[in-house]
């Protein structure tokens, strides 16, 4: 066991978790939409769901705990009885991403880039190419 871990189990991990995304529950008050609906134009507050990122788990926990990345890199197999609640974390915001950007509440093109989920094409292009000069105008007798 690394001797300055912050978490000591990997429960106290799935703590810092869950009051994580309880937190983000209450930043989505930061986000009003407002939007007029209807044919009289009723005024609806609705405040959007923040997503689930593990670059937002880390700030978090750096600013209550301290730094986490370090479970979640695993270097030196220093933290290797978090694997678990690490993969799981990791699965919890993609599931989350993927879910939100399919329902249309996320960017689907944003979360199709942050889960890899883009067609990729590649394009062999055979042969070569001309490119027609222009003569310089320079060179013109008058």
């Amino acid at each position: 066991m690394h001797p300055t871990r912050i978490f000591k189990t990997s429960d106290d991990l799935l703590e810092a978790w869950n009051k994580y995304k309880n937190k983000l529950i209450k930043d989505s008050k930061k986000w009003e939409k407002v939007q007029y609906v209807g044919k009289d134009g009723k005024r609806v507050t609705d405040y959007p769901k923040v997503p689930l990122t593990l670059a937002g788990f880390e700030v978090y926990c750096y600013d209550n705990y301290g730094c986490v990345g370090q479970y979640f890199d695993n270097k030196d197999e220093l933290y290797i009885d978090f694997v678990a609640i690490c993969s799981r974390i990791r699965k919890e915001i993609r599931a989350d991403q993927i879910a939100g950007g399919l329902l249309g509440f996320y960017n689907p093109s944003i979360t199709q880039r942050l889960n890899g989920l883009t067609d990729k094409k590649e394009l062999d292009h055979k042969g070569s190419v001309s490119i027609p000069t222009v003569p310089d105008i320079g060179d013109r007798k008058k």
